[in-house]
């Protein structure tokens, strides 16, 4: 039993693994912890130091970033967009992965807590499932506003977004806490056709999106009106976050079997799962920089953090 529970003491990698169910899940939790994140890997550790570097990147920067998006949908509540309430449950689920990561520490090298280390797998579970989830919801919103206007209008209102939410807390919560019950046979196939699903999705949703917004062009005119040219931004925006932070797992994870165990264990996963982490802190900063003014900076921090584009004063 030791055996099957000394992946659960090192880092996120380890937790969030597509290691065999034994491995990665248990009916138990008696286990003796371990003082090193580089159990198993001792020899191969440049992966998980690159995961470890991404974590820390987190803290620092991810957290106040996810503070300043929620602030600024609070801030702006009285005029939402339609994606709001998607977009701040993205914050919330990723600040709060960002603040797992410091109690992790704390109970790696301080607190030896086992109910620490559940509550940290149960973590991962609700990060591996809310950011998919969440940006689909960001995706099919914006795909029904562009493709289908006055199906759109139908459906503005915020009852059918609250609905879609809770039925994707209910999925983040179900699969987190089956993640750290443990004992469902293959379960680490979920994530993994959770993620390829979620990612097919939402490439060919900005895809045709983008498509779209282009073909709108009006004859006669080159360039998009600044309403659609702002949509365009947006979608490429979440298109190339998409791309980066999704396609490693996608990728490599279907070809585990392919793979030397150690190296799959050792290389594979943490960086995988690292370029999926870092996603906790270019969501909130792709979304900031698309703001005027960010909440709480002076106006000088705004405009450095800002990438909207200034509007030039008139000579007239």
């Amino acid at each position: 039993m030791e055996s099957q529970l000394r992946y659960d003491t090192s880092s996120s990698y380890i937790l969030r693994s597509s290691l065999p169910s034994s491995n990665l899940t248990t009916d138990s939790v008696n286990t003796t912890h371990t003082d090193s994140v580089f159990e198993g890997c001792e020899q191969m550790v440049s992966g998980i130091i690159f995961d470890l570097a991404i974590q820390c990147f987190n803290v620092i920067v991810g957290i106040p970033a996810n503070i300043l998006v929620l602030a600024n949908l609070i801030k702006t509540r009285n005029e939402p967009l339609t994606s709001d309430i998607f977009l701040g449950c993205l914050a919330f689920m990723d600040a709060y992965f960002g603040f797992m990561t410091i109690i992790s520490s704390l109970n790696l090298f301080h607190w030896r807590s086992t109910m620490a280390w559940m509550a940290l797998k149960f973590s991962y579970g609700v990060k591996d499932t809310s950011g998919p989830l969440f940006l689909s919801c960001v995706c099919l919103d914006r795909f029904i506003a562009v493709l289908f206007p006055i199906a759109f209008g139908q459906l503005k209102a915020i009852k059918y977004r609250i609905g879609l939410t809770i039925v994707v807390l209910l999925l983040t919560f179900a699969y987190a806490s089956a993640k750290t019950v443990g004992g469902v046979p293959n379960f680490e196939k979920v994530f993994t056709g959770e993620v390829l699903f979620a990612f097919t999705w939402m490439v060919v949703c900005n895809v045709a999106i983008l498509w779209a917004l282009k073909r709108s062009r009006s004859s006669g005119k080159d360039e998009m009106n600044p309403m659609k040219r702002k949509a365009f931004k947006m979608v490429l925006s979440i298109l190339i976050i998409i791309i980066s932070n999704y396609l490693p797992p996608v990728a490599l994870f279907p070809f585990e079997d392919h793979y030397p165990h150690k190296v799959f264990t050792c290389y594979v996963q943490p960086v995988c799962f690292a370029f999926v982490n870092i996603s906790s802190t270019i969501q909130p900063l792709t979304y900031l920089s698309r703001l005027e003014k960010v909440p709480f900076l002076p106006e000088s921090c705004s405009e450095k953090v800002s990438c909207k584009e200034k509007k030039k004063p008139s000579n007239e």
